[in-house]
């Protein structure tokens, strides 16, 4: 299937590793311009010089944390300088700390509101524009499965992350005239530098091996394994496609059935 991507300029967040890398090298897969953004800026520069050589993409890579209120603005301004516009964005960014209500303090909470909802707001406030003046355009955010079922120990994400899917619906609503759509992807038990720190922890605490631990979990996903960044990405890309044209306002999760919920 062609996705119609190609000569397509895609902006993707927290590119350097995991879910953001993958994303971005299924967009360079499918013809598209790519601008990556992560705070390693080694690891992120490393990354773009992979996804060059293993598909020929052009790449632009920023540096910079998208918590940083001048970042999102610098990150949409030099892909415009160097591609022209913005087509596609990916709001992706690191999750916040572990740890319960009595643990966290207002210093955490407005760190958490930074890393996921202002980074997102900025990006978005920062690349509408372009989209709305070529009447295309795709935003996807990368949130968490926690959204629709909160879980133990993450109390910073639950209570963060679910404001930004109240945002990007009420935005579907709104760009939808411009033939943009706006929807949220919400990724389970993905085998992500933050999971393993999630099941890192959860070893010592119960005094099991990380292994055994990381069997653990994904006895307890109904497709019996952990899901591969790709295969996200996999969605992230089928998202931002003419495939998906008439997707707006949703928020899917990929978790391999984890969650029990209906909706």
């Amino acid at each position: 299937m062609d996705f119609g991507l190609k000569g397509k300029v895609a902006i993707v967040g927290g590119a350097s590793r995991g879910i953001g890398q993958a994303t971005a090298l299924g967009f360079a897969r499918e013809g598209a311009r790519v601008a990556l953004c992560a705070r390693d800026s080694d690891i992120l520069h490393s990354t773009a010089e992979e996804i060059r050589s293993q598909t020929g993409a052009e790449v632009l890579a920023v540096s910079g944390d998208l918590s940083q209120e001048e970042v999102a603005g610098r990150l949409v301004d030099e892909t415009v300088s160097r591609f022209g516009t913005v087509h596609v964005l990916v709001a992706n960014t690191g999750g916040p700390p572990l740890g319960g209500f009595s643990k966290v303090s207002d210093a955490d909470w407005e760190s958490a509101f930074a890393l996921n909802f202002f980074s997102t707001v900025r990006l978005i406030r920062k690349a509408l524009p372009h989209m709305q003046r070529q009447k295309w355009g795709r935003i996807i955010s990368i949130m968490s499965v926690a959204v629709k079922e909160p879980m133990d120990g993450l109390i910073l994400s639950n209570g963060v992350r679910p404001a930004v899917i109240g945002m990007a619906k009420t935005l579907s609503r709104e760009v939808g005239k411009h033939n943009i759509t706006v929807n949220t992807v919400l990724p389970g038990r993905i085998l992500t530098d933050r999971l393993k720190d999630h099941l890192s922890v959860r070893a010592q605490t119960v005094g099991k091996e990380f292994e055994q631990v990381l069997s653990e979990s994904a006895a307890e996903v109904p497709l019996r394994r952990i899901g591969d960044p790709q295969e996200l990405a996999n969605v992230i890309v089928f998202l931002a496609s003419e495939a998906a044209s008439y997707v707006t306002g949703v928020s899917i999760q990929v978790d391999g059935g984890l969650l029990r919920g209906l909706l």
